[in-house]
């Protein structure tokens, strides 16, 4: 008796085959599964200082973290970008009298120079100082093959992201009273509009532009500078914009700059720097926590109770991580804490993250359950963090501080993370490292 003849699979019925395959393989294998990702603007794809990278190792090599290219730049804090394959920053070339600020844009993976936009600026003699003067601070933002920079006196750029050719140009000091030096907060795109923190006089502390073209469509509010970058949230039933400037913290409508509301809140612009941040119904502008209302744009203060100058400041330097409940953040003289998010209460303090002094800066980007910090010793920690305690992976030395402050020199540039790979930078090159091994 012979066996059944049986006829070969069809090439369709082969491909049905491999499909199933790879996905069950992917339900069953999760954890082998790898995700990588750009990161167009300030604090990353969603502005919220978020990594989504997976499949990063714990521990760092002994020898450190292997260098994949270094490149010269110049004075400037702006946060090193990466999309598409380019590597954007901004910086400044001074020799007094002449200055000027240019965008940089070099290749991710041999860390050539592809182009760069060099305009002329003006500064006063004191900013030629180093320490004085940083540079840009704007960190620009790319979208839709062009990206939006921001001069650090109110010069606005749309240059095409691949080549540099400028799409157009805008300088909002011919329109308004812009001091030289204070345009230090981040532009962010909402639909159309391109929303830069010009803090111009009279009534353009923040300006939206048309991002197509550059043109005016509206203005709001007349307050003091602060370097604090604005942010989208949905809270209330509306998309709400929210700034902390010099004399408030304000919530406007992003299409119109209509206000919704606001909380009076008088802050130096040495301390007005941290990103506000949200979880949930709550607003976290560095150590002010407020409740969003679920009914309506509106907000009211949860704590602290006394407001006044340092009682609602958790870092001159650095942003705040609201996660689960809870707040992971420096503090201004360089402990790393955890407090309560409903009461403000502290939980646990670190002291060995950098050196406990004023200008102390610990950058935060968590990844996964775990988290990354960048001190301003130029240091990278890997690190895990809960509400009952503090366990370090990893630390190694990745960049020199080189900004002076009352004497020693700062790292206080956010570094960045994209497509397994850290960018830095200080004011006087840009790095990349691998994070874990290279194809």
């Amino acid at each position: 008796m012979h066996a059944p003849r049986t006829r070969p699979p069809t090439a369709h019925a082969m491909r049905s085959f491999l499909t199933a395959l790879l996905l069950l393989a992917a339900a069953l294998l999760p954890h082998y599964t790898t995700h990588a990702e750009d990161w167009p603007q300030f604090r990353g794809l969603h502005r919220d200082g978020i990594s989504h990278e997976t499949c990063l190792p714990n521990t760092f090599p002994p020898a450190g973290l292997k260098v994949r290219w270094r490149q010269p730049v110049g004075w400037g804090l702006t946060t090193p970008l990466v999309v598409d394959g380019c590597v954007y920053v901004m910086d400044a070339q001074l020799r007094q009298p002449a200055a000027k600020e240019r965008v940089l844009c070099f290749d991710e993976t041999t860390g050539a120079l592809l182009w760069e936009d060099a305009f002329a600026v003006s500064y006063p003699a004191w900013a030629f100082v180093h320490g004085n003067g940083v540079g840009p601070c704007a960190t620009p933002v790319v979208e839709g093959g062009k990206i939006y920079a921001t001069g650090s006196s109110g010069e606005v750029h749309c240059l095409d992201a691949k080549s540099g050719a400028p799409i157009w140009r805008r300088d909002l000091g011919k329109d308004y009273t812009v001091r030289p030096l204070e345009c230090r907060a981040s532009p962010l795109i909402e639909g159309s509009l391109l929303i830069v923190p010009a803090y111009g006089k009279p009534c353009a502390t923040l300006v939206a532009l048309d991002k197509a073209t550059g043109k005016e469509v509206w203005k709001a509010l007349d307050e003091g500078v602060a370097s604090s970058s604005p942010v989208i949230i949905q809270a209330g039933g509306v998309r709400q914009l929210i700034l902390w400037t010099a004399a408030s913290v304000t919530s406007l409508d992003p299409a119109t700059g209509t206000l919704y509301w606001t909380l009076p809140m008088i802050t130096s612009s040495n301390d007005s720097i941290a990103t506000p941040v949200i979880e949930g119904n709550r607003l976290l502008i560095s150590g002010l926590m407020l409740e969003l209302s679920t009914s309506a744009p509106a907000a009211k203060v949860l704590w602290p109770k006394n407001l006044v100058g340092m009682q609602r400041i958790l870092s001159h330097t650095s942003t705040p991580v609201l996660q689960g409940g809870h707040i992971y953040a420096a503090r201004s003289s360089g402990e790393f804490v955890c407090l309560d998010a409903a009461t403000g209460r502290e939980l646990w303090e670190i002291k060995n993250i950098t050196k406990l002094r004023n200008g102390s800066s610990i950058h935060l980007i968590p990844n996964g359950d775990t988290l990354y910090l960048f001190t301003d010793q130029g240091d990278l920690i890997h690190a895990r963090i809960t509400p009952a305690e503090y366990t370090e992976y990893s630390r190694t030395h990745i960049i020199a501080p080189t900004t002076p402050f009352m004497g020693p020199k700062m790292a206080w540039t956010p570094p960045s993370i994209a497509n397994g790979h850290l960018f830095a930078r200080n004011d006087q090159e840009l790095i990349c490292l691998s994070l874990k091994d290279d194809p």
